[in-house]
């Protein structure tokens, strides 16, 4: 049981580390809390609350990925080689990917719901 909470505490370190030290994670938490208030706000259905979870999970896990990949990348290639650099292309291409869903999930989702708000308000 000692090493399964352990594992908790490596996790949470691991967090900590991409908050500390990646810009684009931290963004990427601007727009959870973005996307968050907005749902709230907008009062989004438990299909698009789900939609919604899915997209923040998949970004914030991929940046994640991303984050280990290049650490991994650049600890068996400190010095320049153009194979590590495609894997870290790769590897924020993969981000870029996730991005773009959860970009066009969101607009599905906020935009009609924003407009009818404006037209309401008109």
């Amino acid at each position: 049981m000692n090493k399964f909470l352990k594992g908790f505490g490596y996790a949470f370190t691991g967090l900590k580390y991409a908050m500390l030290t990646q810009l684009n994670f931290r963004v990427h938490l601007v727009a959870m809390l973005l996307a968050v208030f907005m749902g709230y706000s907008l009062h989004i259905s438990a299909t698009e609350w789900l939609w919604i979870s899915l997209c923040i999970t998949l970004v914030l896990l991929v940046e994640l990925l991303n984050t280990a990949i290049e650490l991994l990348t650049d600890l068996v290639s400190p010095e320049y080689n153009p194979k590590a650099g495609h894997v870290k292309d790769i590897s924020a291409a993969a981000v870029l990917i996730t991005a773009f869903f959860a970009l066009a999930t969101g607009l599905v989702i906020f935009l009609p719901k924003l407009i009818s708000l404006i037209k309401h308000a008109a």
